[in-house]
């Protein structure tokens, strides 16, 4: 099975060497990594670790995400790991989000920090709004999710089907709520959390809390919406 690991990345060049070294790479073909704008060394550590990189100017997660997937789409894989930079997640339990990919179980593969044993490592803001999209999810798809986390693995024929179109802090939840709307199989597995290296672009800042929690409501009940489910191009 062929698996390529995303990391979008902004101004993360102290934490990438940790996260690229804890990969575990005789599990992943290549990672990319969608250097989102920054202004530090980002770029030039992640090829440093062999790590293929992508430049996206336009700021924001998902533009980041979508920008890596278009460059994987000249050789797709099987699966893309969705991984963040900031050493917050811990990239060595990877094998953890494929194994049930590997055996059929699954198309989308969470990876829960509320399950985890470090879940403590969320922030309040986190914690809440985990807690309140989970149960919207749970009200409006009869989706039964825990964490809106970012760490998680999706077969690309899976992917293809979501049409992922958001460009900044509803990737995830618009994942989610459109593999819940195209009954994609979907499992969650506990993974560790730890405090991220370096200062949150989202959750450590005010101004990116509400941002984030503006854009998870508004996507949560516009995709409810009747005629809501139908896509467009896949990626």
């Amino acid at each position: 099975m062929r698996v390529d690991v995303v990391i979008p990345a902004l101004n993360e060049e102290a934490a990438l060497p940790l996260v690229l070294g804890d990969i575990p790479r005789d599990l992943v073909r290549r990672v990319v990594v969608a250097d989102n704008g920054s202004t530090d060394r980002t770029a030039e550590v992640a090829r440093a670790h062999d790590a293929e990189v992508v430049h996206q100017p336009e700021r924001g997660y998902g533009a980041a995400c979508l920008a890596a997937l278009e460059h994987l789409r000249a050789d797709p894989p099987d699966v893309v790991v969705f991984l963040d930079g900031d050493h917050a997640d811990d990239a060595t339990q990877l094998g953890l989000l494929l194994a049930p990919l590997l055996r059929g179980e699954a198309d989308l593969v969470l990876g829960s920090r509320v399950a985890g044993a470090t879940h403590g490592a969320l922030t309040p803001q986190q914690r809440v709004g985990n807690r309140v999209a989970c149960v919207a999810l749970r009200t409006l798809y009869g989706a039964r999710y825990t964490d809106l986390g970012p760490f998680r693995a999706i077969r690309w024929d899976a992917l293809a089907q979501l049409n992922m179109v958001d460009r900044n802090y509803g990737w995830t939840v618009e994942m989610q709520i459109k593999a819940a709307q195209r009954g994609l199989r979907h499992v969650e597995v506990p993974v560790r959390y730890r405090p991220r290296v370096g200062t949150s672009k989202v959750s450590g800042t005010v101004r990116g809390t509400l941002g984030a929690s503006y854009k998870i409501l508004l996507l949560l009940g516009r995709y409810a919406l009747p005629g809501a489910a139908r896509g467009h191009a896949p990626p």
